[in-house]
């Protein structure tokens, strides 16, 4: 029986998994997006170019590949159609192997409204959103209150979007909220809606379609299948460092509900992580950096969101928190990026448990940071360049230490080493 494989992050998002995913995605027939929306910011670069994707998934740029966004995900029909444009600029056409689940759920312009009206309610405890509008959306859903894509086929589709809009409208004013004069992208709100219904109208000449139906008949036809996380384990809306989480089940059980395939269906977890650490908004982050070194990882590594364009918090590997997310998804192989950030560190640290009221414990938690010292490892730097390196035994002495050390406290193989941005500075072990 053919298994879904599954490749998702392992820590607080922005691990590389898009790149992973393009490199992943030849030996695939099928690649399937299950949770998040355009609160994503994939990046893929090969051929001189660089593309960063919100809400398709990465397996777009290969064409004899058919590309699901599932059920779980959730689409902005302005930014989706913004995106679309972006890939046909660069010679291709989406249409052609782009595949949307009916029951993929839409962020409405009000919900966008709606996330920066509850953001700024929060004052200084607000969670650092994206502003895309996915917690609103995701409550709606939750609540029953949602409208999906096959909805939009249905001849009262105007009047059950009026209907929520309306009820959205009543929230705001309830709280006082100008959303007349509120911008969305530096559009009022009726430029945005105005577009968001243009670009509705774009997605309904795609190949709408019943997902769970397409993937599982795929797999009995001995299809080859990859589903494409986005955000990481530690922002999982059950298991992550709540509240500062994402709105969804970014874990490999939300494989499971974002596309309709039965847990005896899944094959290899890939879980992806940065041979350091990085969040983006607020929530605890016990390795966090705010240094000179945070800094020289945050200029080396280039780490500002694909998303925000916010600059991310750096820090030095947590095995705790790794441990934990191999756990929650069971992964099965591990993927290692951005190793070549480390390159001129002459010294190089992990977390290799908490000391947490005077015991040692490899238990992750985030419940009290001013309680929580960290027991580190110090490894000595390879200071050299991974340029061309293409094998686990071409590499600099110090950095197969460095990954022999993780591989033997998860427990667990480093099958893809990332050794740059390039698709092709990727090697497989």
């Amino acid at each position: 029986m053919k298994k879904v494989d599954v490749i998702l992050g392992l820590q607080w998002g922005d691990e590389g998994k898009g790149k992973i995913v393009d490199a992943l995605a030849p030996n695939y027939n099928i690649v399937a997006r299950f949770q998040g929306g355009p609160n994503a910011g994939h990046t893929l670069e090969f051929d001189g170019h660089k593309y960063v994707l919100h809400t398709i998934p990465s397996g777009i740029f290969h064409k004899h590949i058919t590309n699901i966004i599932g059920n779980g995900v959730l689409i902005d029909a302005q930014i989706f159609m913004k995106e679309i444009a972006m890939i046909r600029a660069n010679g291709y056409e989406p249409s052609k192997n782009l595949k949307i689940s009916q029951k993929a759920h839409l962020i409405l312009p009000t919900h966008r409204v709606m996330d920066a009206v509850l953001e700024h309610l929060k004052g200084s405890a607000k969670i650092g959103s994206t502003l895309k509008g996915i917690g609103p959306t995701y409550t709606d859903k939750t609540a029953r209150h949602g409208l999906r894509l096959g909805d939009s086929l249905e001849p009262d589709f105007k009047t059950r979007y009026e209907t929520l809009k309306a009820t959205h409208i009543r929230q705001f004013e309830s709280l006082g909220f100008d959303w007349k004069n509120h911008k969305i992208e530096q559009l009022s709100f009726d430029e945005y809606e105005q577009k968001w219904f243009a670009g509705l109208e774009e997605i309904k000449k795609f190949d709408i379609i019943s997902s769970e139906y397409f993937i599982n008949q795929a797999l009995d036809a001995g299809k080859n299948v990859l589903a494409e996380g986005a955000q990481g384990t530690l922002l999982d809306v059950d298991f992550g460092s709540y509240p500062f989480v994402t709105s969804s089940n970014t874990t490999t059980a939300g494989v499971c509900t974002g596309l309709g395939v039965a847990p005896n269906r899944i094959g290899k977890v890939y879980g992806v992580f940065k041979a350091y650490c990085t969040r983006v908004g607020s929530g605890p982050f016990p390795t966090e950096l705010n240094d000179e070194v945070g800094e020289e990882i945050r200029k080396v590594g280039r780490e500002f969101g694909a998303t925000t364009g916010r600059p991310r918090r750096c820090g030095w590997l947590d095995m705790p928190a790794l441990n934990y997310a191999i756990m929650i998804n069971g992964v099965t192989d591990l993927v290692v990026t951005k190793i070549d950030v480390l390159n001129d560190f002459s010294e190089i640290k992990i977390a290799e448990s908490y000391i947490v009221n005077g015991q040692k414990t490899a238990e992750f938690s985030t419940a009290d940071l001013e309680d929580i010292k960290l027991d580190y490892l110090s490894f000595d730097g390879w200071n050299q360049s991974l340029a061309d390196i293409d094998t686990f035994e071409k590499l600099p002495s110090n950095a197969q230490k460095y990954l022999e050390f993780i591989e033997k406290n998860t427990n667990t193989k480093i099958s893809i080493i990332s050794t740059g941005p390039n698709r092709l500075e990727t090697f497989f072990n």
